[in-house]
C-alpha cells in the first residue's frame, strides 16, 4: 500500500473472507482503506460496502482505491447500524464481513484529535466529529464512580480508584483540557513501581476514554447480534480485535451461535429452539507473523477471529 500503510494481516483476512469475484462484501471499518483495496480488487461483478465513522477516511477513499471506487459504495455511518444501512442499499446478505476494529493510524497519528498521549491536543477522542460528547466531557463531568469504574472495565486499569481521585481533584481548581495535562495526572497518581514500568502510564486509562467516548463496546456487541442474520450460506465473519475485551465479545458471540443449545446434554434431541448460525473456521485466533510485527509493531496484539454462516 501507499501512504506507508499496513492493513494489519492483510492475506489471513483476504484468505479468510474466500471472496467471490461477484460476491457483495462489507468492510465495516474502512480506515485508510489498505483491506478495502484488496477486496474490490477481487472482484468483477461483485461490490463492496465500506463503512466508517470518521468522515476524513471517507473523503480521502476515493484517491487510495482509485479506479476500484467502480465497486464501492462509501458509508458514513457507525458498524451498529449494519441492518439499517443494508437495508437502505437494498442488500438482504452479504457474502463476507470484515471488521477491524479500534482506533486507525491515521487518527492515532494526527495530533488534533486527540487519542494519543505523546503530543499535546484537545482531549477529544472521537472518531465520528459529529458526536457530542468529547473525552473532556467525560474527565471533566463523570463522577468519581462512573470514572473508576470505565478505567477498570475498559482499561483493565489497577489503579483506577486512585487516578479517578487525581482527575476530580484537579477538576475541582482548573477543568482538564489537554491530552498531556491528563497523562501529567494519571502518571502522577501512579505509584513509583508502574510509572517504572515498559508501557506508558496512561496508555490503559487513554484506551478506556477511548472506548467510552466512541461506545466501542456497545456498538460492538450490537453487530454481533446482527451480522451472522444478515450473511449469506457459507459467508464469512472475520473480526480483528486488538485488546482483550474486544476479543472476549467476539468470541462468545462465535460460541453463543455455534454451540448456543441449553439442553441438558444427555437429551436425544435439542427442545431448546437453538439453531445454529456459526460455525469456527479455526479454533484459535490467527496472528500476526513475526515479520508482520517488525514491519507493522501496532499489528503485535491483533487476533483474528473467522467464523463461517451455516
Amino acid at each position: 500500500m501507499e501512504y506507508g500503510h499496513y492493513p494489519v494481516m492483510l492475506g489471513e483476512c483476504i484468505d479468510s473472507l474466500n471472496i467471490k469475484p461477484e460476491g457483495v462484501y462489507v468492510d465495516a471499518t474502512l480506515g485508510m482503506g489498505g483491506h478495502a483495496c484488496a477486496i474490490a480488487g477481487r472482484l468483477s461483478s461483485g461490490r463492496l460496502i465500506a463503512i466508517d465513522r470518521d468522515a476524513a477516511a471517507l473523503e480521502k477513499a476515493p484517491l487510495r482505491l482509485g479506479p476500484l471506487m467502480a465497486r464501492v459504495s462509501l458509508i458514513h455511518g457507525n458498524f451498529r447500524e449494519l441492518d439499517v444501512i443494508l437495508d437502505l442499499l437494498n442488500v438482504d446478505k452479504a457474502d463476507g464481513m470484515l471488521f477491524d476494529l479500534g482506533v486507525s493510524s491515521p487518527q492515532l497519528d494526527d495530533p488534533g484529535r486527540g487519542f494519543s498521549y505523546m503530543a499535546d491536543a484537545p482531549l477529544d477522542m472521537r472518531m465520528d466529529r459529529d458526536d457530542r460528547i468529547t473525552a473532556a466531557d467525560v474527565v471533566n463531568d463523570w463522577t468519581y464512580e462512573r470514572l473508576k469504574r470505565i478505567f477498570y472495565d475498559f482499561g483493565e486499569e489497577r489503579y483506577a480508584p486512585r487516578i479517578a481521585e487525581a482527575i476530580v481533584r484537579h477538576r475541582g481548581d482548573t477543568r482538564i483540557e489537554t491530552t498531556l495535562q491528563l497523562a501529567a495526572i494519571i502518571k502522577g497518581a501512579m505509584p513509583a513501581v508502574a510509572r517504572r514500568e515498559k508501557q506508558h502510564p496512561a496508555k490503559r486509562t487513554f484506551q478506556a476514554l477511548r472506548i467510552a467516548v466512541n461506545g466501542e463496546l456497545e456498538a460492538l456487541s450490537e453487530v454481533l447480534d446482527t451480522a451472522a442474520e444478515r450473511l449469506a450460506s457459507g459467508g464469512r465473519l472475520a473480526v480483528i480485535s486488538f485488546h482483550s475485551l474486544e476479543d472476549r465479545l467476539v468470541k462468545n458471540a462465535i460460541a453463543s451461535r455455534e454451540n448456543g443449545c441449553s439442553c441438558p446434554p444427555d437429551f436425544p434431541v435439542c427442545v431448546c429452539g437453538f439453531t445454529r448460525t456459526l460455525r469456527r473456521v479455526s479454533k484459535k485466533p490467527l496472528l500476526p507473523t513475526e515479520k508482520e510485527i517488525a514491519e507493522n509493531p501496532r499489528s503485535r496484539s491483533a487476533k483474528l477471529r473467522v467464523a463461517e454462516r451455516v
